[in-house]
């Protein structure tokens, strides 16, 4: 099926779209502003990670306060990605980004300056409205500043390399800004480069409207259903149960909706096409992979090896270290023989590191530990940037931010339950929930590998 028979059919037409957007002076400054925008919204992630003992400590909470720490953001982040898209056509991909960008460096200042848990919990929702905004306007931007395809490609791999550097760097900063001041300075770091940003959106022409309507039932099941579903993962006394309930009728009433509007959140119908399925599976494997490993590694890591928190991020660096330039590689492997080989590749070296960390333990020397990590690291950063690539390329422009949104929507609601199930693993023993998350990451990324195999073959030109 080709993208041009998605249904349902696109929203805007000649006679309703708005007024062509200014000149842009060049996609340099776009890009470097979707870079940025995309490293903080990860650095926010890898950050926490490894500061969350801390957090514990000084705001005297439990795992389960951890785990909603962590999943307050992501699960504002993956339930609103799911308009957010179509916000970005409505108003401009330009306009929300900035808007985003406002929002997300004023709720760091809040969460650094929270004086306990509902404060910090308040403040990191409001980061994940904020960067829910942010991120599917950042990948239009990239779509509209590069209309060659191949040069696209290679814009969105230098755009996850943006989030990379921040995966590598996160971990370090963050376990340094802990030890050496507090858990509350890893919130402060996202305020100069908020201001950056904005400084960059400056140097960006003005982005095209589109009228997307917007689809409140939809997303109001939506938040429902992510919530209830998020707590049932987390919780484990019979409220669990009622939980998962109420996220099951919201889903399902979700889906109903969706299939009746004209100009639904989600358009089923781009579950039609082979490409959005696979990238949205594999995507969904591979976040569940990287930050369930992260989060479940960043405990083992202090909690039963007794690293302090620069420490456990000093582990992660071999890991970390590689990815930018992995990003980079895939989108050169990509352009030449197409995506489907560097995105089942990347997927089978995952599968091979997560078997082989198997082996880890406490006598385990450290050095040793660090270095097994590293193949789960490469075969993610192998996979991703093609994966979102396809996914563009598989859709009509109108539809980037739609699109943009509903990938991501899902990743993030994987990373979210990811916690939340590894998370509710390591209340009864941080390594035996080690070795339980790793054979379920690695049996989701066996399935969605054999799934990528259904990708056509395309050989691109050398430009």
């Amino acid at each position: 099926m080709t993208s041009t028979d998605l249904s349902p059919a696109p929203v805007d037409t000649p006679a309703t779209a708005s007024a062509p957007p200014a000149p842009r002076r060049g996609p340099g400054p776009a890009l470097a502003a979707a870079m940025l925008g995309f490293a903080v919204i990860t650095l926010d992630t890898s950050v926490v990670n490894v500061a969350l003992p801390a957090i514990g400590s000084d705001i005297q909470t439990g795992l389960t306060g951890l785990q909603w720490v962590v999943d307050s953001y992501t699960l504002a982040f993956a339930a609103l990605l799911l308009s957010s898209g179509a916000l970005a056509d409505r108003i401009g991909a330009g306009r929300a980004y900035a808007f985003g960008v406002v929002v997300f460096t004023l709720a760091s200042a809040a969460c650094g300056l929270a004086p306990g848990l509902p404060a910090l919990l308040a403040a990191r929702t409001v980061q994940g409205v904020a960067a829910a905004v942010m991120l599917p306007a950042s990948l239009a931007l990239v779509r509209e500043a590069y209309g060659d395809p191949v040069r696209r490609a290679r814009a969105v791999s230098l755009w996850a390399a943006g989030g990379t550097v921040a995966v590598a760097l996160g971990p370090v900063a963050g376990g340094a800004l802990t030890t050496a001041w507090s858990w509350r300075a890893i919130f402060f770091i996202n305020l100069p480069l908020g201001l950056l940003a904005i400084a960059l959106l400056t140097r960006v022409g003005r982005s095209p409207r589109r009228p997307a309507p917007l689809d409140l039932p939809g997303q109001l099941t939506a938040v429902v259903a992510l919530a209830a579903l998020t707590f049932a993962a987390i919780e484990s006394d019979t409220r669990a149960w009622w939980a998962l309930g109420i996220a099951v009728v919201f889903f399902a009433a979700f889906l109903v909706i969706e299939a009746r509007r004209k100009h639904p959140m989600v358009p089923l119908g781009l579950f039609r096409d082979t490409t959005v399925v696979v990238a949205v599976t594999a995507g969904s494997a591979n976040t569940v992979a990287f930050y369930g490993m992260v989060f479940v590694f960043g405990l083992f890591f202090q909690q039963v090896l007794g690293l302090s928190a620069l420490g456990a991020g000093l582990m992660f660096l071999p890991m970390t270290g590689l990815l930018a330039g992995v990003n980079v590689l895939s989108a050169r492997v990509a352009a030449r023989y197409g995506a489907r080989l560097p995105i089942v590749v990347g997927q089978v070296v995952s599968v091979a590191g997560l078997l082989a960390l198997l082996v880890v333990d406490a006598d385990t020397p450290k050095a040793a530990q660090a270095l097994l990590l590293v193949p789960l690291a490469l075969g993610c950063g192998f996979a991703l940037p093609p994966l979102i690539a396809s996914m563009l390329e598989a859709v009509p422009a109108e539809r980037a931010g739609t699109a943009a949104g509903l990938l991501n929507a899902i990743r993030q609601t994987a990373g979210a339950l990811a916690v939340a199930v590894f998370g509710s693993f390591a209340a009864t023993g941080v390594a035996g929930a080690l070795r339980t998350s790793l054979l379920i990451s690695a049996g989701l990324l066996t399935l969605t590998t054999l799934a990528s195999l259904r990708l056509p073959r395309r050989r691109r030109e050398r430009p």
